[in-house]
């Protein structure tokens, strides 16, 4: 976790910085950071252990995350269904991989089923 939520945070606020053209401290006091936190997401400095910016399926999540937030009308558990969605794209698309084998170097990349498995076993309950 210490990695996938910077990096969405990153993600958030950049595109809201960048594509919606807010003020840092907007895109902070929207998503309860400080805008030198908002400052380092933007400029890349924190936040971008994971690449995601160019994981196309996360897109989705990430707008209708950036939807929520801008109407300040929503329920937080909409907004953290999304962000899970956002999760388990990055397991499919096996980008912690190299962090579980940072870990444990017993832990083959490529060839760990970890991340799919703890999903799978989830949709099993």
């Amino acid at each position: 976790m210490r990695s996938v939520v910077p990096a969405v945070r990153a993600l958030l606020a950049k595109e809201l910085v960048e594509k919606y053209n807010m003020k840092q401290n907007q895109v902070a006091e929207i998503l309860g950071l400080s805008q030198s936190a908002v400052s380092k997401y933007t400029t890349e400095t924190r936040g971008y252990v994971i690449k995601i910016e160019y994981v196309q399926e996360i897109q989705t999540p990430v707008e209708d995350m950036i939807a929520l937030l801008i109407n300040k009308k929503y329920e937080r558990t909409d907004f953290l269904k999304l962000f899970c969605q956002a999760c388990t794209i990055i397991r499919n698309k096996a980008l912690m991989c190299k962090f579980c084998h940072k870990a444990d170097p017993t832990v083959e990349i490529g060839e760990c089923d970890l991340c799919l498995a703890h999903l799978n076993s989830r949709k099993k309950k």
